[in-house]
């Protein structure tokens, strides 16, 4: 009968998985919170713009529509990558935090 070789991982090499897990989790964290300024912004801005843009008597036409639309998407997507409100800042912040994992005080 042949022994069976179990690989050993040393802890270095769970420390560096940990850290790979950290760097991706903190990523997606950082991606997440554009994003969500980037459609708080659209949705505040859109309705601003419509109202401001739209001339009294005129006819709305669907291709002008598009092209305000991908506009504001455009404006409110470089906003936030400009932190220009700083909402997510604040979201990265706290989901960083080392208090979340910890247990609310009663």
């Amino acid at each position: 009968m042949t022994p069976i070789l179990m690989s050993k991982t040393t802890p270095a090499d769970s420390d560096t998985a940990i850290h790979a897990r950290k760097v991706v989790h903190a990523r997606k964290v950082v991606h997440a919170a554009h994003e969500f300024e980037a459609v708080l912004l659209n949705t505040m801005l859109g309705p601003l713009e419509q109202s401001f843009s739209s001339l009294p008597g005129k006819k709305p036409d669907s291709e002008s529509d598009n092209y305000h639309y991908l506009g504001m998407q455009a404006l409110s997507s470089t906003l936030a990558n400009s932190k220009a409100l700083g909402i997510s800042d604040l979201i990265i912040r706290k989901l960083s935090s080392p208090d979340l994992a910890a247990p609310a005080p009663n």
